[in-house]
């Protein structure tokens, strides 16, 4: 029996869910502004009281490690730390841009019927006209590493020349008008998502892939920023 708590901060969804032995139990996400530190313990404790556990029947958590939104991740990674600290059980971290493909991966036939060789490429916004994204097959596998790209017309040129590119994700709805290509697809209403991490969850826990509850840090890619607004007033 595994019963994994899965937590997404990466993005503006903040979302939760409950599985057991890889199947979703139950999940609660809102996608209405950064308000994640409000959301997310009442999510928890929400999904708790749905399925009828109590928080000891817990068996590990799973946390988007990134990239993403800094704020959101620290969010996501510090009430997931502390649950695995205080309840001394195994904590875990995938990718969002991994969760999302894994899930287009695992259903792809709902969006297409081609059978040849296609890529998938989830996009993370990061804000203005970037995005953080990834390539993976048609099964999930990744085969490019995870960067910040600048979305303009000859964006994956390369890449669209050997075949088809199927992009999603909430960093891809502004460049359905610069990508242009015949064999670009875009894919609506696929956002990071807890619902998505699953089955990855299920067999890191299986694998005993765990990560070191004390030093685990998200991936930002990223470093963080902070400014001061124009009109500041003394």
């Amino acid at each position: 029996m595994a019963r994994i708590l899965l937590l997404d901060t990466a993005t503006e969804v903040c979302s939760a869910a409950l599985s057991e032995n890889g199947e979703i139990m139950a999940f609660k996400e809102r996608s209405d502004g950064f308000r994640h530190s409000e959301l997310l313990t009442i999510f928890i404790g929400e999904l708790l009281q749905e399925t009828g556990l109590s928080v000891s029947q817990l068996d590990a958590v799973c946390v988007s490690r990134g990239p993403g939104s800094y704020t959101g991740l620290r969010i996501g990674v510090s009430v997931a730390k502390g649950l695995c600290y205080g309840l001394n059980i195994p904590l875990m971290a995938v990718s969002s841009l991994y969760s999302m493909a894994d899930h287009v991966a695992r259903n792809f036939q709902t969006w297409s019927d081609s059978n040849g060789d296609v890529l998938l490429c989830p996009m993370l916004d990061a804000r203005r006209m970037e995005i953080y994204t990834a390539l993976y097959d048609r099964f999930g596998k990744q085969v490019s590493g995870i960067k910040a790209e600048i979305i303009h017309e000859q964006s994956f040129s390369g890449e669209l020349g050997l075949g088809e590119i199927f992009f999603f994700g909430n960093g891809s709805h502004k460049c359905k008008s610069i990508i242009k290509h015949p064999d670009a697809h875009f894919i609506d209403d696929i956002s990071a998502s807890a619902r998505f991490m699953s089955r990855i969850a299920y067999d890191s826990f299986i694998g005993k892939e765990f990560e070191n509850v004390a030093y685990f840090e998200p991936f930002y890619l990223k470093d963080f920023v902070a400014t001061v607004p124009k009109n500041k007033v003394i």
